[in-house]
C-alpha cells in the first residue's frame, strides 16, 4: 500500500469522483507514495529542494537570476510529438482528417498496459487545478496525476493549482481527468491520448511541457475545444492584449498566429517612441477562452496564469518585457550556461556559453548552446506589461479578432472581413510559407486554420460550423481582420518594419471597430483608405506602401482555387456557408 505523504484535512474537499479515480490510478500504477498538492509556496520550495538534491535541477546565479533554476530534459524528449498525439473519439469521422485518431477502447487498452506498475519506486502527485480565475464562471477545472515533480513545479506556475481548485471541483462535480507518467522515456512507448467524450487525457513516456503539462494544449485546447462546442463557446490558440489609445480608451483584441509569425511579440508589444501616449497590456500570450456575454459581445479569459515560452531570440531588443520578466523566479529548460552560471541561449546579448543544453563544453560544431525549443516557465504577473484584467472573473470584451500568417507576396498588410461569416473563412485560410531555414523549398504553403491545426480536438468542418453558430448568436460580434507583417519585395526585403510599429496597424483596426476609420472594398475584404494608416515618421516609400496594400488578382485566384480544394477535404462536415463565402470571393476576383 502506498504511503500518503500529504493530504488535505480529512480530504473533506475531495469529491467522490476525484477520490475514486485517484484510488483506481494508484492501484494501476502502484506508486510508493501518494502526494496531494496544495499549491503553497512551502510546497514549491520543498519540491524544488528535493530536485536540487537529486541533481535534476540546477540553481542558477542567484545574484543575477534570483530564484531561477535550470532543468535538462532527456535528449529524446524536447518537443511536442504531434505524430503520437491522438483524438480518441468514438467516431473517426468526429476527429476529422485534421487529427490522428485511435479507437478509444484500443487506446485505453494500450495505455493501461503502459501505465501498469509505471510508478513503482516513485511518488504519485495529485494536482487539482483551475484553468482561469478561480471565481470565473468561464473557468474549468481538472486534476492531473503525474509522477514528475518537474511537472508539478510547472503546473504550479501555469495554472491555479491546489486546495482552492479542489474545493471548486468538489462543489461543481465535473473535472477533466489527466493521467501522466514519464515512464521510461522510450520514444517507441510515447503516446498522448485524448478522450473528448469522457473529458480525459492520458500521456505516457514524455516529460516535455506540451506532452506532460496536461492543463496546457491537451486540456485548454484539444479537450476544451470539444467542451466549448457542446457548451456554446470557443477555446482558441489566441493571445489577448489590451490597447489603450492616447485618449485613454482601452480595447481588447484576440489574435491567432502560427509558429514564427510574431505572436509573442504582439502579446508583449511595446509602443514605439513614434506613437506617444499608447499603452499595451498583456492579458494572455497563447490561449483564449471566448464566451458570448450577456451584452451580446464576445468576452475572453486567459485560462493560464503563466508563460511557457520559447527562449531563443529573446533579448532587450526583440522583446524587452520578456527579457525583464525571466530574470527572476523562472524555470529554464534546456538552455546553455555561462562561466558565471547564468542561463544562455542564442540571441542573448550578454555573456558567452560555457556549456550547452546537454551539459557538454560548448562547441559550435555540436550545434547551438541552447536547444532551439528551449523554454522558460514564469508567472504571468512578472511581465512588466501584465494586465490585471487577466484576473477579472468576467473576462475582457473583445473588439476585434485578428488572424495572421507569413506570406511573402500574397496577403496584404491588413484587411478586414466583410462579415462574421466571411471572417470565419479568413480565419480558416490562415497559412504560412516555409523559409529557407525551415525547409529545403522556399514558399511552400502550410495551411493552419485559425492557428489550430495541432490543437482542434475535432473535425475542422464541424469546428467551422461551430464558429458560424457562435457568431450568429452574438448581437455585437467583434470584427475580424487578417494581418501579414512579412510581405517582401522582389529583392526579398521586408516592406514593413514590424515589431512595435505594428501598433500602427492595430490603431487602424481599433478605429474601424469604433467606426471612425474609412476603408476601401477589395475582392478579399476591406483595406485602409489612402492616408488612413498612420505612417508618419516611418522610413517607408509610397511604392512600398502601394505594394503592401496590393491584391494581385491572378495570385489570389490561384490561392482561392487551392484553398477551395483544401476545404473540400472535409466533405459533408464542411458548412455550405463556407463554400458560399469562398465562391463569393472568387466571384469578386473574377469581376475585378
Amino acid at each position: 500500500m502506498a504511503t500518503a505523504l500529504h493530504t488535505f484535512a480529512g480530504l473533506s474537499e475531495v469529491s467522490n469522483n476525484v477520490a475514486d479515480w485517484v484510488a483506481g490510478v494508484q492501484q494501476l500504477t502502484q506508486p510508493d507514495r501518494v502526494y496531494w498538492c496544495d499549491g503553497s509556496a512551502a510546497e514549491e520550495q520543498r519540491l524544488r529542494g528535493e530536485l536540487l538534491a537529486r541533481g535534476e535541477l540546477r540553481e542558477l546565479n542567484q545574484k543575477s537570476f534570483p530564484g531561477c533554476c535550470l532543468y535538462r530534459s532527456n535528449p529524446s524528449d524536447v518537443a511536442r510529438v504531434e505524430h503520437l498525439t491522438y483524438i480518441c473519439s468514438r467516431s473517426k469521422d468526429a476527429a476529422g482528417p485534421n487529427n490522428n485518431w485511435m479507437d478509444p477502447a484500443a487506446a485505453r487498452a494500450k495505455m493501461r498496459e503502459l501505465f501498469r506498475g509505471s510508478m513503482r519506486g516513485r511518488t504519485m502527485y495529485v494536482l487539482p487545478y483551475c484553468m482561469g480565475p478561480l471565481d470565473s464562471p468561464y473557468a474549468r477545472c481538472g486534476v492531473e496525476i503525474t509522477d514528475s515533480a518537474y511537472v508539478v513545479l510547472n503546473m504550479a506556475i501555469m495554472t491555479r493549482m491546489g486546495r482552492a481548485a479542489l474545493e471548486r471541483i468538489a462543489t461543481e462535480g465535473g473535472f477533466v481527468r489527466g493521467l501522466h507518467s514519464i515512464g521510461d522515456l522510450d520514444p517507441a512507448r510515447r503516446f498522448i491520448m485524448h478522450y473528448p467524450e469522457e473529458l480525459s487525457i492520458e500521456s505516457f513516456g514524455s516529460g516535455y511541457g506540451g506532452n506532460a503539462l496536461l492543463g496546457k494544449k491537451c486540456h485548454a485546447l484539444r479537450i476544451a475545444s470539444w467542451q466549448a462546442r457542446d457548451e456554446g463557446w470557443l477555446a482558441e490558440h489566441m493571445l489577448i492584449v489590451g490597447l489603450q489609445n492616447p485618449r485613454g480608451e482601452t480595447h481588447y483584441v484576440a489574435a491567432a498566429f502560427p509558429s514564427a509569425c510574431g505572436k509573442t511579440n504582439l502579446a508583449m508589444l511595446i509602443p514605439p517612441a513614434s506613437l506617444p501616449g499608447w499603452k499595451v497590456f498583456t492579458i494572455g500570450d497563447d490561449i483564449a477562452w471566448l464566451q458570448p456575454g450577456p451584452d451580446g459581445r464576445l468576452w475572453a479569459i486567459n485560462p493560464e496564469s503563466g508563460y511557457f515560452g520559447v527562449v531563443p531570440g529573446t533579448n532587450a531588443s526583440t522583446n524587452r518585457n520578456a527579457d525583464q520578466m525571466i530574470r527572476r523566479d523562472t524555470l529554464f529548460t534546456n538552455v546553455g550556461l555561462t562561466a558565471d552560471n547564468e542561463p544562455w541561449w542564442e540571441g542573448r546579448t550578454e555573456g558567452r556559453p560555457l556549456t550547452d543544453w546537454l551539459g557538454r563544453p560548448y562547441n559550435p560544431d555540436n550545434g547551438p548552446a541552447a536547444h532551439p525549443n528551449s523554454r522558460f516557465t514564469v508567472a504571468a504577473s512578472q511581465n512588466p506589461a501584465y494586465g490585471r484584467e487577466a484576473e477579472d472573473p468576467r473576462g475582457v470584451p473583445i473588439s476585434a479578432l485578428i488572424f495572421g500568417g507569413r506570406r511573402r507576396e500574397l496577403a496584404p498588410l491588413v484587411y478586414e472581413a466583410r462579415s462574421w461569416q466571411h471572417g470565419v473563412l479568413v480565419g480558416a485560410s490562415v497559412a504560412s510559407e516555409t523559409t529557407a531555414a525551415a525547409a529545403g523549398q522556399v514558399g511552400v504553403v502550410r495551411r493552419d486554420p485559425m492557428a489550430m491545426k495541432p490543437f482542434a480536438g475535432y473535425n475542422f468542418g464541424d469546428y467551422w460550423a461551430h464558429w458560424l453558430a457562435v457568431g450568429a448568436a452574438l448581437k455585437n460580434p467583434p470584427r475580424i481582420f487578417h494581418v501579414n507583417w512579412f510581405r517582401q519585395n522582389a529583392a526579398g526585403k521586408f516592406l514593413w518594419p514590424g515589431f512595435g510599429e505594428n501598433l500602427r496597424v492595430l490603431a487602424w483596426i481599433l478605429d474601424r471597430c469604433a467606426g471612425s476609420a474609412g476603408a476601401v472594398e477589395t475582392p478579399i475584404g476591406n483595406m485602409p483608405l489612402t492616408g488612413e494608416l498612420n505612417t508618419a515618421g516611418l522610413d517607408i516609400s509610397p511604392e512600398a506602401l502601394t505594394e503592401l496594400t496590393a491584391v494581385p488578382n491572378a495570385a489570389w485566384r490561384k490561392e482561392i482555387a487551392s484553398f477551395r480544394q483544401y476545404l473540400l477535404e472535409f466533405g459533408s462536415h464542411l458548412p455550405d456557408a463556407m463554400l458560399a463565402e469562398i465562391d463569393e470571393v472568387a466571384r469578386r476576383l473574377a469581376a475585378a
